[in-house]
């Protein structure tokens, strides 16, 4: 009885690890990596997908099921359980991630065949997408499922987003029985729309995520301990909002597609409802993404059983949660490009919520460089992602090739995260009234993952270990099992990240004098086509200006 750790080991994205018991194969999640994560362990599967007989998908978001059209494409024929409401969110956003995987793939084939390389392939299609829905099987909360003889799984609700579970695995080998406990990813408290986690009391072992596991969340003034009212959180959009118009800007909001952005509308109908407003009484409002658009349909319509009581009080009234008057929602790609001609002030969701991809870029290009306007964040931004450079104070950041500065507002939304913060996180582990006998802590990045691990076993008593990828256990070898060794306190990592971010710096430092010597060899030619010497031009230009506003930043001495 075994456990692989194939994604989501010392990263925050591309959760999937593998049960082995016997002959059969369970995967839980099969997360797409983003960010840091994809370049440190790629996007391809580390395992052969033909292999494996049981996927149990804790959650629709794409960093825990981006790969599951791929498993399937590479000879997955099994079983996929999940959530009904996952089932539909998949639907809608595997979908999705297959013509972003497409477009993609176009963009950096055109650019390879110019270099005259190999021509690139998308890592899956649309269609691999919707082939791979039929292997799903629709569950169920608080059912147990027993898949075969050896492997029985339950689902609880975790509260972190519409359909999402902790599942419960009962697992058997030659007379050994563990159970394992998955907490997906554990939801915040007191927030919209859906219910709090659930907690499990027993596990022999747990695998629990650790996304905020060294920070607590920001509440908003007035909030009473960690109880953040609804109308308390819609006030904090408001006063963004207001100030925002009053400097006759927009205000954007990066939101992932589902989830956040139905949250988000949430609060916007309380502010609408109750004049939160002054200056705005109907406020306008555009939802920009296809898929945002889908999944809060899918919302809307799966709201029994799933949200929490003071949601249902609302549709007990006849009072749709997520929707009003002043709310557009945008589809097509001439009213998207339209909105950024606007001369009225409107707040425009739009994905990825981390920037990467999709409409949201171009919102940001028309909106970062104008001081009137405000960029709003209101998820976790992993490293390496557009997202977090805006996030952690870039001055200018490049976007389709182009440099925009940003002179915008940039803020947070406080207390609306979809994961549960250190407190929520310790509340949750220590539910359980007998220690697990190991608990794995996943979904941290190399700084945060190995400290609440050393956290989790010198505070609380509970043997915690953070393991790296590709790292597999026996389980029914307990003794032969690590334990989180002690690690300084949060403030060091940064330092060692910095020595390595100056580290990588010393490394570049070569090919800058060979980007720039190749320029001035380009650019002493006196034929060239046209467009090739626009490029260059620009891109001279903009390599100038860098290095212009470098050596005033860092020129001095005291810098």
């Amino acid at each position: 009885m075994h456990i692989t750790f194939l994604g989501a080991a010392q990263m925050v994205t591309g959760s999937c690890f593998l049960v082995e018991a016997g002959t059969k194969r369970l995967l839980v999640d099969c997360g797409l990596p983003q960010g840091n994560d994809e370049r440190e362990c790629g996007s391809d599967l580390a395992f052969d997908a033909a292999t494996i007989d049981y996927l149990v998908v804790t959650h629709a978001h794409i960093d825990h099921t981006g790969r599951i059209p791929l498993l399937v494409k590479k000879g997955f024929t099994g079983r996929i359980l999940a959530i009904s409401a996952t089932v539909d969110l998949c639907q809608i956003m595997l979908a999705d991630s297959g013509h972003i995987q497409e477009m993609e793939a176009q963009w950096k084939d055109r650019k390879a065949r110019r270099a005259g390389q190999a021509g690139v392939e998308p890592l899956y299609t649309v269609e691999d997408a919707q082939r791979a829905m039929a292997y799903f099987e629709r569950c169920s909360y608080d059912e147990v499922y027993a898949i075969d003889e050896n492997l029985k799984v339950r689902f609880r609700d975790a509260g972190h987003l519409l359909g999402s579970a902790s599942v419960e695995v009962w697992v058997n080998e030659e007379g050994g029985q563990r159970k394992l406990v998955f907490s997906g990813d554990i939801g915040n408290f007191d927030q919209p729309l859906i219910k709090d986690p659930q907690y499990i009391s027993e596990a022999d072992y747990v695998v629990m995520e650790s996304t905020y596991g060294n920070r607590v969340h920001k509440l908003p003034p007035h909030a009473v301990g960690s109880n953040v009212p609804t109308r308390v959180r819609a006030g904090e959009l408001a006063q963004i909002i207001e100030r925002t118009f009053a400097r006759g800007g927009n205000v954007i909001v990066p939101a992932f597609a589902v989830g956040r952005t139905q949250e988000i509308l949430y609060l916007l109908r309380v502010i609408i409802e109750e004049g939160l407003c002054p200056s705005a009484k109907d406020i306008p409002v555009f939802v920009d993404s296809p898929l945002s658009v889908k999944a809060t349909r899918i919302f809307a319509g799966n709201l029994f059983g799933y949200m929490d009581d003071e949601t249902m009080e609302l549709v007990n009234k006849g009072i749709n949660p997520i929707l009003f008057p002043s709310l557009v929602t945008i589809v097509d790609t001439a009213d998207s490009i339209a909105l950024n001609s606007r001369k009225e002030s409107c707040v425009i969701i739009s994905s990825s919520g981390m920037c990467e991809a999709g409409r949201i870029k171009h919102h940001l290009k028309h909106n970062l460089w104008r001081r009137e306007c405000t960029v709003l964040f209101s998820g976790y931004q992993a490293g390496g992602t557009l997202g977090r450079s805006i996030l952690d104070g870039a001055r200018h950041v490049t976007i389709f090739g182009e440099q925009i500065d940003v002179r915008c507002e940039v803020t947070e939304l406080s207390g609306i995260s979809g994961h549960a913060d250190q407190e929520g996180l310790i509340a949750w582990i220590e539910a359980f009234t007998t220690k697990p006998t190991r608990t794995f802590i996943v979904h941290g990045d190399k700084d945060v993952a190995p400290w609440f691990a050393s956290f989790v076993t010198r505070t609380l008593g509970i043997d915690a270990y953070a393991p790296r990828f590709l790292e597999r256990f026996d389980l029914l070898d307990e003794t032969a099992l690590p334990i989180a060794q002690p690690v300084d306190d949060i403030v060091v990592p940064y330092i060692r990240r910095l020595k390595q971010a100056v580290g990588l710096l010393e490394k570049q430092e070569q090919t800058l004098l060979d980007v720039v010597a190749r320029m001035q060899k380009a650019g002493s030619k006196t034929l060239l086509e046209e467009k090739r010497a626009v490029r260059l031009t620009n891109a001279i230009n903009r390599l100038a200006s860098d290095l212009e506003f470098l050596g005033i930043k860092w020129g001095g001495d005291d810098a």
